[in-house]
């Protein structure tokens, strides 16, 4: 008879966060800043159809970092978690506070019971009415949550590219201001970002009822030549359709090389079980991070 291999409880859990750790890493970053009027969060992704950023009730929006299958399937929980809480009660009662707790419940279940933890980073952000209520949530891939002052990081290299905010953020500052310093904190003294190379949005409180609001390339690239933004309310925001994928990090097929993961087994707790799937559209060209 075998003897069953025994691991220290302590030497599994640093196992597990470093595997999730590096699966993060390998995905490129996303930054998200407060300015006068909002919250603006920008990613480096060349994909049209794989989002990294979306909206989940009327001044929520999501970020997710990391494998791309699974923090989709977290967004999906949060936009029924939102859904049925603003049903059952009120509009006014879903709040960023609330969805943050339900996805540290979730993260933390699988990082403890499952045997592979999931690899994401996640945001949850809200503007208030007020630039006193807009709240940052930053949620680690083991339940952690952070609540951020001014911005935050996500993804690849997180402490160098906070390291450059913090020598050009200011508080309450424009939007074409805080948009220009998240790219160029992104993008580093030894890169040029353009707008097809980016994905934008921002939770604007002049937008009424429903703050998210996507940037296009076109009104990025005004921004990023020098020009001031312009935030028009949308009537209306229309997400992708939802499609099933497995093995993807956000910018397509996980490469049997070690640049993505194979994917499909993102166990996540509760709602996010086995009816998450991945944004419409496999981006043709991988983007090469841990995400795709």
């Amino acid at each position: 008879m075998s003897m069953p291999i025994y691991v220290p409880t302590e030497q599994w859990m640093k196992d597990k966060a470093d595997f999730a750790r590096k699966g993060i890493a390998r995905g490129r970053a996303l930054a998200a800043l407060i300015y006068a009027d909002g919250i603006v969060i920008c990613a480096e992704s060349s994909s049209a159809t794989l989002r990294k950023i979306s909206e989940i009730y009327d001044r929520i929006a999501f970020a997710g970092a990391g494998k791309y299958n699974e923090y989709d399937r977290l967004r999906i929980a949060g936009v029924r978690h939102a859904d049925l809480k603003g049903y059952a009660y009120s509009r006014e009662d879903v709040d960023a506070q609330s969805l943050t707790n339900a996805y540290a419940q979730m993260l933390g279940d699988v990082f403890t019971h499952e045997i592979k933890p999931m690899e994401v980073e996640i945001l949850v952000a809200e503007v208030g009415a007020d630039p006193s209520g807009d709240r940052l949530f930053h949620i680690l891939y083991d339940g952690t949550v952070i609540h951020e002052q001014g911005f935050t990081v996500l993804g690849g290299e997180a402490e160098v590219i906070v390291d450059r905010l913090k020598e050009t953020y200011e508080h309450a500052q424009p939007l074409d201001v805080a948009l220009r310093a998240a790219v160029a904190a992104l993008a580093g003294p030894d890169r040029r970002l353009a707008a097809p190379d980016l994905e934008v949005a921002v939770l604007a409180r002049g937008n009424g009822r429903r703050a998210f609001r996507r940037l296009t390339d076109d009104e990025v690239s005004v921004v990023l030549g020098g020009g001031e933004a312009v935030i028009e309310a949308a009537s209306e925001v229309v997400e992708p359709a939802d499609e099933t994928a497995t093995g993807l990090h956000e910018g397509g097929p996980a490469e049997a090389s070690g640049e993505g993961e194979t994917g499909g087994d993102g166990e996540a707790g509760g709602e996010s079980g086995s009816e998450g799937g991945a944004e419409s559209g496999d981006d043709s060209g991988s983007e090469g991070d841990g995400e795709g």
